[in-house]
């Protein structure tokens, strides 16, 4: 199952490809596509999933008797990453041949430097008339960001603030190289350059994931944050679904979201109308009025699942006093006074009930209350579709970074978690 995440994790350098492989996963599992565009035909047993803007997908059972509660799941698809700039090729002295990139999300610049790198990402050709998605992933070491040698800055060890625009631009080429960047994006889609009418390509990290330790307990891999919530929420959400499993009236709801590292705040993030379009649409199919409809949602739960902070090795002075969780120690229920995190009384002991019930561990987390926390899709969620909510999470290390850590045990347990929350 770990090789399986790490192979899932390989395979989607970006958001687009995440979704893909997630719909791939569904339709080998008997779920059909239903498109925004189109009229949708529900039946009654029937596997269903949406995809928007290739890079958000939500997908759905419907249950044999009638629907009591949504029993929701969130993640996200995208992890922080460079984004390329339109025209990004620069060429240096006539000497080498740079890409223009900028910042997507909140990273952790030091340590994109010195790692082979590529691109990955989504062109639009017209086909047939209709615009069309073409995927993207020179599946080579194509790039790379080169440090500043010690010896000409000699205080490089007491700390460097990297510029964005001056000390992160990837090197692709010798001048030799210039023009041909767009040619090696169009081989890689399968098309004509010239046929490319927009594109959203990304700089990834080429590191395979690989397991870590005495007892190879710990898992590194780029894009943990949040690929393995999302690989987990997933599983669980399968497995949940075969038959005789979910129980009567609770329609499961598997949902991944675009943006999140951004605010969220586009037609596919959580900050969107996605879920409950889907929601109402889905109940509006099924005869329920409005009043069914918000009854339905008055007994429903949402499940937040991104990653969560782990006690640092060299750092614990970082961690909460009381509220430690570490790596392999079991699902982290996460808080927040100000309800960055949705977590309450009701939802955290929803959750804790779960992880009894199937002798989970669990454990919780908050920040330090002089330490500023970073915020997730689940309060954002519920304030579209108003449902009781937790956060929860895996425990990570270096969060943000280009190659992230977390733990073996704790990644079984989470799809053993989600497989228990889709069917109670």
């Amino acid at each position: 199952m770990i090789q399986n995440m790490l192979k899932f994790i390989e395979e989607s350098p970006t958001a687009f490809h995440a979704v893909a492989n997630i719909a791939e996963s569904l339709k080998a599992h008997g779920y059909t596509q239903l498109k925004e565009t189109e009229c949708w035909s529900l039946e009654v047993g029937g596997k269903y999933y949406v995809i928007r803007n290739d890079s958000s997908i939500i997908a759905f059972c419907i249950p044999t008797e009638t629907v009591k509660s949504f029993r929701v799941t969130a993640a996200h698809s995208d992890s922080p990453a460079f984004k390329l700039k339109e025209k990004p090729e620069i060429a240096m002295e006539d000497a080498y041949v740079k890409l223009n990139t900028e910042k997507y999300g909140g990273m952790i610049l030091s340590t994109w430097l010195d790692r082979p790198l590529s691109v990955a990402g989504r062109v639009i050709i017209e086909e047939n008339g209709q615009l069309t998605t073409k995927l993207v992933n020179i599946e080579k070491d194509l790039l790379i960001i080169p440090n500043v040698a010690i010896h000409m800055n000699r205080d490089m060890n007491k700390g460097v603030e990297y510029n964005p625009q001056t000390d992160m631009l990837p090197l692709y080429s010798n001048i030799a190289g210039k023009d041909s960047f767009a040619d090696l994006v169009a081989q890689n889609a399968g098309v004509k350059k010239e046929e490319i009418l927009g594109s959203d390509l990304f700089v990834y990290n080429r590191a395979e994931g690989r397991l870590i330790g005495a007892d190879e307990e710990f898992i590194c891999a780029p894009r943990l944050d949040d690929l393995q919530c999302v690989y987990t929420a997933l599983q669980g959400f399968l497995n949940a679904h075969k038959a005789g499993i979910v129980r009567e009236g609770i329609m499961p709801v598997y949902a991944v979201f675009d943006n999140e590292e951004v605010g969220s705040g586009t037609k596919q993030g959580a900050d969107s109308t996605f879920l409950s379009d889907v929601l109402e649409r889905v109940c509006e199919l099924l005869k329920m009025n409005q009043e069914q409809y918000q009854q339905v949602l008055a007994g429903s739960f949402l499940l937040s699942a991104d990653n969560a902070h782990a006690l640092h090795p060299n750092h614990p002075e970082k961690a909460d006093i009381t509220n430690r969780p570490v790596l392999n120690g079991g699902i982290v229920i996460k808080y927040h006074g100000s309800q960055k995190y949705t977590t309450d009384a009701y939802s955290a002991a929803f959750v804790t009930r779960i992880c009894r019930r199937e002798n989970l561990s669990y454990q919780t987390y908050a920040n330090r209350s002089d330490i500023a926390g970073g915020s997730t899709l689940g309060n954002i969620s519920t304030s579209h579709v108003s449902v009781p909510s937790a956060d929860i999470g895996i425990a990570q290390l270096a969060m943000h970074s280009a190659y992230e850590t977390a733990g073996v045990q704790d990644t079984l347990d989470m799809i053993r978690f989600m497989s228990a929350y889709f069917r109670w």
